[in-house]
């Protein structure tokens, strides 16, 4: 087996202009979900690209994007993995902030530039790299292998939980590997075994018929202040939600969880330098600063209301908005905080603030010891050349629970470095030899895996 793995290792390393080739044309696709742009022509793309490799590759419908289901055989056809990426994007806003165009992807300083170089077109075709050098060394695959190829994750995945319900026995599997990982920026591997849950809300409150002049401010009501007012009753200063029965069924993390929590370098100084801070919230410092994901939060994403042009305008707010998401933990289920939110927004006397759901996921997470860790944690020392670090839960989230509360194990080997991969900033980026790493390290993995 080593042999064959030196095998591909070479393969990968002599054929990267291929696969770089294939990613350069996904990432011309605005495939932005949140626009609903891009998205069709991106999904039969990502088809083709699986077909071409001897998948039978779909392109099915759902009650919102059209989502890519794709399945191969492999020797062993008692084993199947399932991978799951995703071919949508983020808006690319601001654009004066990119060095070279979003959709032109640029090659320089041994990164590829573009929107979704990382997140997640990157991510796709380091796999797609490894099933090939599989194909080329073996001349088959390992093990089964489907392909499950969303576009609307990076707009919380609403129509994906019906999906998968709808094509249980197709995604029928005995272990996954998620969207994205890598490793940190001293090239540690990084093994993430749990994803927060998510509810995502739109906020929103009208005080009057049209905009008011501000000579009238102590006599008509301000959409504004009443937004503000109601914000304020959510959370305190201590970074405690307000919110009655919002922490139920959340529990710290196990014994297990701290002495893996412990075990990881602190992200403190990093972070701190990263935002300009002198110090972090509730002044987290140590283990606190890894334990942080444990703790679920509500979040004010962005606020809208009267006049924000240059210069004054003195006026009165007729309506306002805010848009929060909730990193929600195990035992907290998105649509139950959505039902206490609006009880305690009427508790408190603002009845008059509307909530529109934007969104809800809840959260997943895979036992520390489970044998596929154990698997993806060796074959990344082996690529890597350092022992894997376990994240056991990571403040974003991805609808991992899909699969992780139908009992099977999730692992996200991949492509990222550290934070300098800008994922959703302008200029993001991907290290071509983090995309080689990667795609050597799935190919030992399936192999692997397959053995098992």
């Amino acid at each position: 087996m080593t042999e064959d793995f030196a095998k591909i290792d070479g393969h990968i390393g002599q054929h990267l202009d291929g696969w770089l080739a294939e990613l350069a044309a996904l990432c011309r696709v605005p495939s932005v979900s949140a626009r609903h742009e891009g998205v069709g022509e991106c999904a039969h793309l990502v088809a083709a690209l699986l077909a071409s490799r001897g998948f039978e590759a779909e392109v099915l419908p759902s009650d919102g994007h059209p989502i890519v289901l794709a399945h191969a055989v492999g020797k062993n056809a008692g084993r199947t993995m399932l991978l799951y990426n995703h071919y949508d994007v983020q808006p690319p806003e601001p654009l004066e902030l990119w060095t070279t165009p979003p959709f032109q992807p640029d090659v320089r300083d041994g990164k590829i530039f573009a929107r979704g170089a990382k997140d997640d077109k990157g991510e796709l075709m380091a796999r797609l790299a490894a099933v090939d050098a599989l194909l080329a060394v073996d001349g088959c695959l390992p093990c089964n292998l489907t392909w499950l190829v969303e576009g609307e994750e990076e707009v919380g995945s609403p129509n994906l939980p019906a999906f998968v319900e709808r094509y249980a026995e197709r995604l029928r599997c005995e272990g996954a590997i998620w969207e994205e990982g890598g490793t940190d920026a001293e090239g540690r591997p990084q093994i993430t075994l749990g994803a927060r849950g998510m509810l995502y809300v739109e906020l929103g409150v009208r005080a009057l018929s049209r905009d008011g002049h501000s000579g009238n401010a102590n006599l008509i009501p301000n959409a504004a202040w009443r937004l503000v007012w109601a914000l304020a009753s959510l959370k305190g200063p201590d970074e405690r939600v307000r919110i009655p029965g919002f922490y139920d069924g959340v529990s710290p993390a196990s014994e297990r969880q701290r002495e893996l929590l412990e075990a990881l370098p602190s992200q403190e100084a990093a972070i701190k330098e990263s935002f300009g801070l002198d110090q972090l919230l509730l002044g987290r410092t140590g283990a606190d600063v890894a334990a942080a994901p444990f703790d679920p939060t509500c979040n004010i994403a962005g606020m809208s209301a009267g006049y924000q042009g240059e210069g004054s305008k003195t006026v009165i707010p007729a309506v306002a908005s805010a848009k929060l998401d909730f990193r929600l933990l195990p035992g907290q289920d998105p649509f139950e905080v959505a039902e206490k939110l609006r009880r305690h927004l009427d508790s408190e006397g603002f009845t008059d603030v509307g909530i529109k759901i934007l969104g809800g996921e809840r959260a997943g997470v895979v036992d520390p010891d489970d044998p596929l860790v154990g698997l993806v944690v060796e074959t990344a020392e082996d690529v890597y050349g350092k022992p894997a670090q376990l994240v056991p839960m990571s403040g974003g989230t991805t609808p991992k629970y899909l699969f992780t509360e139908r009992g099977v194990p999730v692992v996200a080997p991949g492509v990222g470095f550290g934070a300098s991969n800008l994922a959703h900033s302008p200029d993001e980026n991907m290290r071509i030899v983090d995309f080689q790493n990667a795609a050597r390290h799935v190919a030992r993995l399936l192999a692997r895996f397959a053995e098992a």
